[in-house]
């Protein structure tokens, strides 16, 4: 509809005036046929009134036209109309919050999710379409009024954080999933967790195919989405409507030992029943609800046990982390990236050891 004038959108009294000139037929002789004024004829004719349900019906009667043919040339008029207006009454604001979405709009058009076309308002029109809102503007509303489980003392981009779970979704629309309970999913899960460990070896190209195998088993939808500016996510989980389980994660943090931390940490999110709601893991996040996920992936990736001998041992050089290490069938990076957090190293401290992975 780029270029067109609002005057050229036609209306259905031009059909109906073409219809009346091919039977010779008068606006008097049609009013007497379809009862109704002189006056309504002409007004239909030029265009000040639609035509009606039960006009359409009388233009059946009186034409022997079907009565469905004038209602959708009223519909597509009221349509395009409506496309006109729509397109040509974006405000500004709307306008500079698509602007400041230009990586995420990106993101979405190289994924062939929607297309890109070259007039600005047409590219927000179907942005809105995408995203499901009727306008980009209510986006900041839809995250506060609880569409999400955010920390509000995390700072984001709302206009992000709401793409990037759109498009966590639409990703993991293109998996396949085995159809299993809830409680049979987590009991596979559980009987899996130590060969999703092992997968800590492979490479990152192998990786992520190897780890949307395993979790496609358990009926979830293991995905990678991207990262975007003030979008500081780790994670995400969920149950679609259509009742299948979503677990994306981002290389947001390039370090593997972050990566794999956080991998377990979204699954014991979901054993631990998040997923039965929107639930986004920023970075720094902290609740009951981190915590207690946090716990499951520290126990999960290095036995509780078997790890607190190792720091009362005092010994935390390079040799004795990899020996350790490989008691947990884990990468060194991982047990380095461990004591780190709790203290026990510097996080200068064997950096040449810490296995990095490439932002996706």
């Amino acid at each position: 509809m780029n270029g067109l004038s609002r005057e050229m959108i036609i209306h259905p009294g031009e059909t109906l005036k073409e219809v009346l000139e091919d039977r010779e037929m008068s606006q008097q002789e049609l009013a007497l046929r379809t009862g109704v004024t002189p006056k309504h004829i002409s007004t239909v004719l030029s265009g000040e009134k639609n035509i009606s349900v039960s006009f359409a019906k009388k233009l059946e009667y009186a034409l022997d036209i079907d009565a469905e043919f004038w209602m959708n040339l009223q519909n597509l008029y009221d349509k395009e109309l409506f496309e006109f207006d729509e397109l040509h009454s974006i405000s500004k604001e709307e306008i500079d919050i698509f602007k400041g979405m230009k990586d995420v709009f990106d993101f979405i058009v190289n994924k062939n999710f929607i297309p890109k076309i070259k007039q600005i308002e047409q590219n927000i029109l179907e942005l809105r379409k995408y995203l499901n809102v009727s306008n980009l503007t209510s986006i900041p509303s839809l995250v506060s009024s609880g569409a999400f489980r955010a920390q509000t003392s995390v700072k984001y981009d709302s206009y992000g954080l709401f793409a990037w779970q759109k498009i966590c979704e639409s990703l993991s629309s293109e998996i396949e999933t085995e159809d299993i309970s809830y409680e049979d999913q987590i009991k596979k899960l559980l009987e899996i967790c130590p060969k999703i460990k092992e997968l800590s070896f492979l490479p990152q190209n192998e990786l992520v195919t190897k780890l949307q195998q395993y979790f496609s088993s358990c009926g979830i939808a293991f995905v990678i989405a991207p990262s975007f500016k003030k979008v500081p996510v780790q994670g995400f989980i969920k149950t679609s409507q259509e009742g299948k389980t979503i677990i994306a994660m981002t290389f947001r943090q390039c370090r593997s030992d972050i990566f794999w931390f956080t991998l377990f940490h979204e699954i014991g999110h979901f054993i631990n029943g998040d997923s039965k709601q929107k639930f986004i893991d920023f970075e720094s996040a902290e609740n009951v609800k981190e915590t207690k996920a946090n716990l499951f992936a520290e126990n999960t990736l290095i036995e509780k046990n078997a790890y607190c001998n190792f720091v009362n041992a005092q010994n935390f050089s390079l040799s004795a982390i990899k020996a350790f290490a490989k008691t947990q069938n884990i990468l060194p990076t991982i047990v380095i990236g461990r004591l780190q957090n709790d203290s026990y190293l510097k996080w200068s401290d064997f950096t040449d050891e810490i296995v990095k992975y490439e932002k996706m």
